[in-house]
């Protein structure tokens, strides 16, 4: 990743990927990834789901508000509590509004790859977590542990204790070791 504000790909599947347009999620200064509609044509192309029609200002508000949605379900999976009524609401009716926006949502079709509607990629994105969810990729649902990302990934050893980003890992290392020779704040040697 070059740039805080780069797309993460790797968390193991599309709708967590989603989840990742947001850094830092818990943190004092969220890293908002998807600041414009042109920025989730971007993602959605990169995804794999290039959308047929430019993309608004309110499908960007869709976008936000199913990540948030479902962040909250992936959170509750991890953490073993009740996701919000709205969220699954909500998850449920951008299914239902991108089958009304493509009738063919879900059929096996060519492998050629065609442009779909803004809502019907929504709609994909949530029926792929509805499947995570419920299916066995929910046992290797893992929630990194530095406590500003919390970046919920599918990690099938169950071993890893961060997310993929090398930030994250590197200040979980740094925090450990300082707490090991008992200080929080980085040691400065003067020149001799």
């Amino acid at each position: 990743m070059n740039s805080e504000t780069d797309f993460r790909f790797d968390g193991g599947a599309t709708w967590l990927n989603l989840l990742a347009t947001q850094g830092r999620s818990f943190g004092a200064r969220p890293i908002e990834r998807l600041r414009s509609p042109s920025e989730l044509y971007s993602w959605l192309t990169l995804a794999g789901m290039e959308p047929s029609d430019q993309v608004s200002t309110g499908d960007l508000g869709k976008a936000i508000s199913l990540r948030e949605a479902l962040r909250d379900l992936a959170m509750s999976a991890v953490e073993g509590h009740e996701p919000s009524a709205h969220s699954e609401d909500y998850v449920n009716s951008t299914i239902i509004a991108g089958q009304n926006a493509d009738p063919g949502l879900g059929r096996l079709q060519s492998t050629e790859k065609t442009r779909i509607s803004v809502s019907a990629a929504l709609a994909a994105v949530s029926i792929q977590a509805i499947v995570s969810l419920r299916g066995p990729d929910r046992g290797y649902l893992t929630e990194c542990g530095e406590s500003d990302c919390r970046w919920v990934f599918l990690d099938p050893s169950k071993r890893r204790r961060w997310c993929p980003s090398p930030a994250c890992a590197s200040r979980g290392r740094v925090r450990a070791h300082r707490a090991r020779i008992g200080t929080t704040e980085p040691t400065t040697e003067a020149a001799t």
